[in-house]
């Protein structure tokens, strides 16, 4: 895959360097409204490619957005510069439409590349609703040998608390069965994350609770949203430097 298709994407990450103060800069094209930053737009498509774990050292995107309600943009959630990280480009585009000022809807497609290994590009459907400031939505995928969907609920900003409150719960489908250590196999399981974050002092202050229903030696099998097969806590702090 030609590196030249990703260099919109490296290009405005390289823009948004040059903000001491931002993590979005945004930009009015016409009826196009476009934003560059080191956090994705506020979007369905952004509960799906900004996965709980995983390297966030190095990350960046863009998003265009129409007046009709069109939208698409890439995101990186790891550049690959990191030891032992993979880089990956999220590429999206859907609708997103409001019925009034607390109800709307989006649709929209979502392919996830890795320009610098053999793993195979794959491809999620995805939908959802807006009621207020919060986002429901679901999305699927069918890729070569298991079929994956999850559920994602943002409840946005709990204003007496300062705090937002995101919650994901995938399920897991394998064409075939995998072998684990002791002679048993996995065909299906589920997986599910928790992350309560709150802004403290400049910081994105994020307490992450994960985990699945697989255990022991069946984590041999796991390959989900999460960074960890069994019950995990994390606290990330995450400080924006441009």
């Amino acid at each position: 895959m030609p590196n030249a298709r990703y260099f919109l994407l490296i290009a405005s990450t390289l823009l948004v360097c040059q903000s001491a103060s931002a993590q979005i800069i945004e930009r009015e094209l016409g009826d196009f409204s476009l934003k560059l930053g080191t956090t994705p737009s506020r979007s369905m498509a952004q509960g799906l490619v900004t996965p709980t774990g995983g390297d966030s050292a190095f990350h960046g995107g863009l998003d265009l957005t129409h007046d009709s309600g069109f939208y698409f943009g890439q995101w990186s959630p790891n550049a690959g510069i990191a030891p032992d990280s993979v880089f990956e480009v999220d590429s999206y585009m859907g609708f997103k439409k409001p019925f009034d000022k607390t109800l709307g809807y989006e649709l929209g497609v979502i392919r996830y590349t890795y320009p610098n290994t053999d793993q195979l590009d794959s491809h999620e459907l995805y939908a959802g609703f807006r009621i207020f400031d919060s986002r429901i939505g679901t999305a699927f995928s069918n890729d070569a040998g298991r079929q994956d969907s999850s559920l994602f609920l943002d409840l946005g900003g709990i204003v007496p608390l300062g705090l937002d409150l995101r919650m994901q719960y995938g399920n897991h489908q394998l064409d075939a069965p995998a072998a684990i250590d002791g002679g048993g196999m996995v065909s299906a399981y589920n997986d599910w994350s928790f992350n309560v974050s709150r802004p403290l002092m400049g910081m994105d202050m994020n307490l992450i609770y994960s985990g699945s229903s697989l255990t022991g030696a069946d984590c041999g099998a796991y390959s989900g949203h999460n960074t960890y097969c069994e019950s995990t806590v994390t606290l990330k702090v995450v400080r924006s430097f441009f």
